[in-house]
């Protein structure tokens, strides 16, 4: 069965020595369930180059330079789910969820692009850590049906993989991204950061904490200061990334 070979697979994957191992061991996984690519990556900033971050990959010829001369990262519909998204899910899900989304027409002419590349559909697994999102297991080809036991045994593996995949690629970023977020906050600072992620004003804030405006704008400082950010956007995006709100 080929379940069989993804529990067999995740259970050595700390064994492997090298990468060259998981990755050879992994496409025979891939070529089974009839995946002809893949791709296990970190989580790409909008400003950052994917191919960069790439962990692991098998693509279309040519495929990666026409996503990044287009810039489809910016509004790939997959990797733009991937940030609320807890579960693996399929590429062709996400146009359903983006249909009234101003920048439709352009991910249509993306999955166009896709498909003229012989990438059909397929799937994509979120892998989150302390610190957010950190990456994601893609794979795809012709059209392929997982059962919801596949579908869960690929979660797994996805995250096995691309801890040890880093670690024997990047250990320093592997420790960096594993190391427990140092971060202490006070109880009335993280009602006052999570109340500032909803979007609200310190006059608001300060009305449901009942404390003065000028008492959250000193919290919101030393929320700042401990998490070194430039301003309060940056703080709240700074909190999603360590987990510290979600």
């Amino acid at each position: 069965m080929k379940t069989d070979l993804l529990l067999t697979f995740n259970h050595k994957l700390d064994e492997y020595e090298t990468v060259q191992d998981i990755v050879s061991a992994f496409a025979q996984i891939m070529d089974q369930y009839g995946f002809r690519f893949y791709g296990l990556l970190r989580q790409p900033k909008p400003h950052e180059n994917p191919a960069s971050l790439v962990l692991a990959g098998r693509w279309p010829e040519e495929w990666p330079e026409v996503y990044i001369r287009k810039k489809y990262v910016l509004i790939d519909p997959t990797v733009r789910y991937l940030n609320h998204a807890q579960r693996g899910f399929r590429w062709a899900e996400t146009m359903e969820i983006y249909k009234s989304d101003p920048l439709r027409k352009r991910m249509e002419r993306m999955m166009v692009d896709a498909r003229s590349h012989g990438m059909e559909d397929g799937y994509i697994f979120p892998i989150h850590g302390r610190q957010g999102l950190l990456g994601n297991l893609s794979m795809g080809g012709k059209t392929v049906d997982l059962p919801t036991l596949d579908m869960l045994l690929f979660e797994a593996l996805a995250k096995k993989m691309f801890w040890r995949m880093l670690t024997l690629q990047d250990p320093i970023a592997s420790s960096l991204l594993q190391a427990a977020a140092n971060i202490q906050l006070t109880r009335r600072e993280m009602e006052a950061l999570n109340f500032l992620a909803d979007g609200m004003t310190s006059i608001e804030i300060g009305k449901v904490l009942q404390i003065s405006n000028h008492t959250v704008d000193w919290y919101m400082n030393g929320i700042q200061e401990k998490l070194n950010a430039k301003n309060r956007q940056h703080a709240v995006a700074i909190a999603y990334r360590l987990g510290l709100i979600s």
